[in-house]
């Protein structure tokens, strides 16, 4: 059974009352904002300045050695002292205007329910598995699968579990769960794992079921799963809703989310780096973006058919990251459009970096002059190294180029649960404020807060 606009149904009393209480709330938000402005004209100017200065101190000390690290740091810390010390003067109105933002939020999400998730493209009703696997990964995610008692939960749902020991070999355990008759597998554990298992449900057009028992679980998130409810994952072997979505490949390797290189992949190939994240990002920024770094060479066409010769850091997703702005900033609205999203991003050391600033502190990172963003079925990274550091879905990987990337359209039977979420944050955030306001003034008038299906790749 196909699944559309017609399943969506006017709103009860409870999801109304809900609407009137986050518009209510939203607007004495706005009250305590415009009157605080008023009031203190000056000490908002003075606040928002202190915010840019303390940005481009952590940036400056992020990308510098030895004094400079340390004059930026302080000066840095000077600021945030300043814009603690002007709101404290008004810390009454400051927890007055989070108490309502937070009532707006939770009531809203009360209120619309799944009523601003896309409608998917195909998304149909399915039954039961008749013979599910889970495969579970127990060291992935700090031992979700023990925590959640994956296994007892499982069993209690009729699905065989297959939990992984040191030596074995996670394709060939999901190639023989189909072999033996396996109708819809599943994997519990991070977006590496997710990736592979997916390959070989692609492989065999069997369903695939996603169990976020990873660290970040971020292909869970855009397939709109709630990360915190582990076990609710496993419902999607019961009914549940089947769409088809992409993947995308590197070489002959399949991920799920995104590749990247320069900066970033650079970093992940650093041994202290699962162990100390934040120190090795803060030891090896000097090296790649500082003044005396040396450009990476990944070679490529840009959006506009040149060639481009060098780029800081390049980023291959399956499906378009949101990155232009803050709300649902790093998730995907779909998973289904059929393209690789592509970014690159140049920095200019002498110049660029007060512009850089400015773009990410008001979420607008796509009006900094170095950054390019475009889709294509296909990508190419030419290099004159003979190994370019690449990081796939979380993993350091070293690979000779040429790096041939393209996308799999509709290539994965996905399942999720009925009472999942249902969208990404960037697919519930696409309307904005005003088409919430909108939406929620719909519900409060008795009507369905629906938004019509996707438009076709």
């Amino acid at each position: 059974m196909q699944i559309g606009e017609a399943g969506r149904t006017p709103p009860d009393l409870r999801r109304r009352a809900a609407a009137a209480l986050a518009l209510a709330a939203l607007l004495a938000a706005l009250v305590v904002v415009i009157v605080h402005v008023l009031q203190n004209p000056g000490r908002v100017l003075i606040a928002l300045a202190l915010v840019v200065i303390a940005v481009i101190a952590g940036w400056t000390a992020l990308v510098n050695r030895r004094g400079r690290r340390i004059a930026a740091a302080a000066a840095g810390i000077l600021a945030l002292a300043g814009i603690v010390v002007l709101l404290i003067g008004s810390v009454a109105e400051l927890a007055v205007l989070i108490g309502l933002m937070v009532l707006s939020t939770v009531s809203a999400r009360v209120a619309l329910g799944r009523d601003l998730a896309p409608v998917r493209k195909g998304a149909r009703s399915v039954g039961p598995s008749r013979h599910g696997v889970l495969l579970m990964n127990p060291w992935s995610g700090g031992g979700k699968v023990k925590q959640f008692a994956l296994e007892d939960e499982a069993m209690r749902r009729g699905i065989r579990s297959v939990v992984l020991h040191h030596g074995d070999d996670l394709r060939s355990l999901a190639e023989q769960a189909v072999a033996d008759g396996a109708d819809v597998i599943g994997m519990a554990g991070g977006d590496g794992s997710q990736a592979l298992v997916a390959d070989v449900a692609r492989q065999h057009d069997v369903g695939f079921v996603c169990v976020p028992a990873g660290t970040r679980n971020h292909f869970a998130l855009d397939l709109g799963l709630d990360r915190d409810d582990v076990v609710a994952a496993l419902d999607a072997y019961d009914a549940a809703v089947e769409w088809r979505v992409d993947l995308a490949m590197l070489g002959e390797r399949v991920f799920v989310n995104n590749a990247s290189l320069g900066v970033y992949a650079t970093v992940v190939q650093s041994d202290a780096y699962r162990d100390a994240k934040l120190a090795t990002t803060a030891q090896l920024l000097p090296e790649l973006l500082g003044p005396n770094a040396q450009r990476f060479d990944l070679r490529f066409t840009g959006p506009d058919g040149a060639d481009t010769r060098s780029a800081d850091i390049v980023l291959v997703s399956n499906g378009v990251y949101r990155l232009d702005r803050l709300s649902g900033f790093g998730t995907r609205e779909r998973l289904d459009a059929g393209v690789l999203g592509i970014v690159s991003m140049t920095v200019d050391r002498a110049r660029d970096v007060p512009g850089l600033i400015a773009a990410e502190a008001t979420g607008r990172i796509a009006d900094f002059r170095g950054y390019k963003e475009w889709t294509a079925r296909e990508f190419v990274v030419r290099s004159g190294d003979e190994l370019v550091n690449v990081g796939v879905d979380g993993e350091a990987l070293a690979l000779p180029p040429p790096l041939v990337f393209r996308s799999l359209p509709g290539a994965l039977r996905v399942r999720t649960p009925l009472h999942a979420p249902g969208a990404s944050p960037a697919a519930v955030a696409a309307p904005g404020i005003w088409g919430a306001t909108a939406a929620l003034t719909r519900v409060l008038a008795g009507r369905p807060a629906g938004r019509p299906a996707p438009a076709e790749a």
